[in-house]
């Protein structure tokens, strides 16, 4: 048994087809073929059912892959640690943030942080927050920026800062005329949801209370991946939603922005990783690189309320 070989299965288990996988770990398919049948062989058990179009692995095979992932993950944590003596930060890293985070808080900081540290190369994703954790555990991303708690056993959380909630609406809205914004007793007629996936609009759901949804009495029913779409609707006169303070770029959008009363709803934005990921420079660089460069009301210790979303 050898890492290579290790590397062969979890690859054909990533994209399920020969072909595909051989060219993932730039090697020719019969090279990858023979190399995972000679391992089958040692191993005495069949690690995958070809018979499936997908190919899909075995019991005996899912347990195995899990296995090789770990001790994969582990290797590379030990040369993390051999490079984290030396003083120059340097490596390839991928990086997966949540679509309700990624186009408000990387234009702030990513330009710095790779001028400051060149040799350092990311390659970046937008995803949602399951599919960032599922690529965690499957060593296919090393750190995920999205919203905590997570309550993951095998994943650390780095608390980056604390978010408010807003509400955006036109002037006329009822809510733009109350003296005082409060959680309780938003309503849900009206209101602008981010799709189904969005941790984002579960926690806009537990600021309203978990209330039973109604169906829009302007005639019908939407809903988006973007919040930059959902302000658009309410510039057009149409509902209200509520927007994490980040999204709120210039002076137009202030028009359209009332804030909750103290304790203000709020999310915490970490950068998350596994508890095995040795590469502490690289995430003390990050998170100071984001916190001097995020608004400085972030980093108040006002009276705030957590809003979770799991």
């Amino acid at each position: 048994m050898t890492l290579q070989q290790l590397e062969y299965i979890i690859a054909l288990d990533t994209h399920r087809h020969f072909v595909k996988a051989s060219e993932a770990c730039y090697v020719t398919q019969p090279t990858l073929t023979t190399q995972v049948k000679k391992l089958e062989e040692e191993f005495g058990v069949s690690l995958f059912d070809r018979s499936k179009q997908p190919l899909k692995p075995t019991k005996e095979g899912e347990k195995i892959i899990a296995k090789a992932r770990e001790i994969l993950r582990e290797s590379k944590q030990l040369m993390a640690l051999v490079e984290g003596a030396k003083e120059e930060l340097t490596g390839d890293y991928r990086i997966g943030i949540i679509p309700t985070i990624a186009p408000y808080l990387l234009p702030l900081f990513i330009k710095s942080f790779v001028e400051k540290y060149p040799h350092i190369n990311l390659s970046i994703s937008e995803l949602q927050t399951h599919r960032i954790v599922e690529a965690l555990k499957k060593d296919q991303l090393d750190i995920g920026i999205l919203v905590t708690p997570l309550d993951e056993d095998k994943i650390q959380e780095i608390p980056l800062y604390e978010e408010p909630f807003l509400i955006y609406a036109s002037d006329d809205h009822p809510l733009m005329q109350q003296e005082e914004s409060k959680m309780d007793g938003l309503p849900l007629e009206g209101l602008w949801l981010l799709n189904q996936g969005h941790c984002f609009r579960d926690q806009v759901l537990n600021i309203c209370g978990n209330q039973q949804r109604v169906h829009s009495a302007m005639g019908f029913d939407f809903e988006s991946g973007s919040i930059e779409t959902l302000k658009n609707m309410v510039r057009s006169n149409l509902g209200y939603t509520l927007v994490p303070e980040l999204s709120i770029h210039d002076q137009a959008d202030q028009h359209f922005v009332k804030r909750f009363v103290e304790p203000e709803p709020i999310r915490e934005v970490s950068m998350v990783t596994l508890k095995s990921f040795a590469k502490t420079k690289l995430l003390k660089a990050l998170k100071e690189e984001i916190q001097a460069n995020i608004p400085e009301g972030m980093k108040k210790s006002e009276p705030r309320k957590l809003v979770r979303w799991r």
